[in-house]
């Protein structure tokens, strides 16, 4: 007779299974994509290193899937900023890099792995498709502040690509080295002021705090 999975294993698998992924999240946050061995989130996860391999083929698959979902949460929360925040294209563009950038400073160790540390080809490879993500979410706003006269005629793609790079190589340092409370706050009024040059507000808005906690 055939192996039927009953819904009461089929739980227990997928309980497991999500315990091995934000243990492993938890320990790239600390240790980077290097240090997270199977062994060290089997460790965490109070299992097994075997246990770690009913669930991911290898290191890198678990690798993949906590970026995909670590990364994941934060397009949803920026797309959510620039979409709902009140205010012009300009005011929201200024809020979604701001957001974007206290969250990552308030999670260094896991931004720090999302956006730079060295890791394997699979999570290269994802890196670049969600920098894809977020280059689309800052086009659809600047494209949007074009549209209206806010913003100078330009190509939003190209526009939102340097925005992007540009956010994201101004963080790696501070994300690897913590400074002060007070360096945070500068760097943030420093981004949010790079933002709007780079797609040409005439002016510079107060960015608001806007987004989500998670």
């Amino acid at each position: 007779m055939a192996y039927r999975e009953t819904p009461a294993v089929r739980a227990r698998l997928d309980a497991a299974r999500e315990r091995l992924v934000a243990e492993a999240t938890a320990v790239v946050g600390e240790v980077g994509w290097g240090g997270a061995s199977v062994g060290a989130v089997a460790a965490a996860a109070g299992m097994s290193a075997g246990s770690v391999y009913q669930h991911f083929p290898s290191k890198s698959a678990l690798a993949v899937e906590v970026f995909r979902r670590a990364a994941g949460r934060e397009v949803e929360v920026l797309g959510a900023v620039l979409r709902e925040s009140r205010g012009d294209a300009a005011e929201r563009l200024a809020c979604g890099v701001e957001v974007f950038a206290r969250r990552a400073l308030e999670r260094r160790g896991l931004a720090y792995a999302l956006l730079a540390a060295p890791a394997d080809e699979a999570v290269g490879a994802e890196r670049l498709e969600f920098r894809r993500r977020y280059r689309a979410l800052f086009a659809d706003v600047v494209r949007e502040g074009v549209a209206v006269g806010l913003l100078p005629p330009q190509d939003p793609e190209v526009t939102a690509a340097a925005l992007t790079g540009a956010v994201g190589e101004v963080l790696v340092d501070p994300l690897a080295v913590p400074g002060s409370a007070e360096a945070a706050d500068a760097l943030l009024l420093e981004l949010t002021a790079l933002a709007l040059r780079c797609a040409g507000a005439p002016t510079v808005p107060t960015a608001g705090p806007g987004g989500s906690d998670d």
